[in-house]
């Protein structure tokens, strides 16, 4: 998709942190270039009932992203605590390579949020895109802070799943990965038959 002469780049597996914040910025660009001006109706329309709105899109990513502040600020204070399962060997990796193929924008698949990630169904503010935006921000200086760790070395627990685990610096790959997605899910909504003017 382009963006400003850009196109966004869908493979991120094995990108560096630099590569991984600048797609951040890019998601956070075409957020704001898309999105940003958009009225109460066209942020909750839906082309169907059983789609999401670009609000609704908007607001599973602040409730998903959301545990990785935490995540971050604790591992960078040295506040966060591993969990043994987190020492298994070649588990993070395979589960880091499972996750990026699967959130690409261009993957095909069709991925199932969790109840806890689930936005709300109730009327969503236009003001949902400058929250995310706001937490874009934070989160991505958080990433960028994290360059002095071993982010390949550190490895988490998803906050979606108990029983996966992956690095930090995939954490940080899958993030915007998953934030590409729904940014294309958004703008398919808005270029929809019978999207709002």
């Amino acid at each position: 998709m382009p963006i400003m002469g850009k196109p966004m780049n869908y493979d991120l597996k094995g990108r560096d942190l630099s590569t991984v914040l600048a797609e951040g910025a890019v998601v956070a660009d075409e957020t704001k270039r898309r999105f940003g001006r958009l009225s109460g109706e066209q942020v909750n329309w839906k082309p169907s009932a059983k789609d999401w709105s670009i609000g609704q899109c908007f607001d599973h990513l602040i409730i998903s992203n959301r545990p990785y502040l935490e995540i971050f600020e604790k591992t960078l204070a040295g506040r966060r605590r591993g969990r043994i399962w987190e020492r298994v060997p070649l588990l993070p990796g395979l589960f880091g390579r499972l996750l990026l193929n699967t959130l690409r924008p261009d993957s095909g698949r069709n991925v199932k949020a969790r109840p806890a990630f689930l936005p709300s169904s109730s009327q969503i503010a236009p003001t949902i895109v400058a929250t995310f935006l706001e937490q874009q921000e934070r989160l991505l200086r958080l990433m960028d802070a994290s360059r002095k760790l071993d982010l390949d070395g550190i490895t988490i627990t998803s906050p979606v799943a108990g029983f996966v685990t992956y690095s930090l610096m995939d954490a940080c790959r899958i993030i915007v990965a998953h934030e590409q997605n729904h940014v294309v899910q958004a703008t398919r909504v808005m270029e929809a038959q019978g999207f709002p003017g």
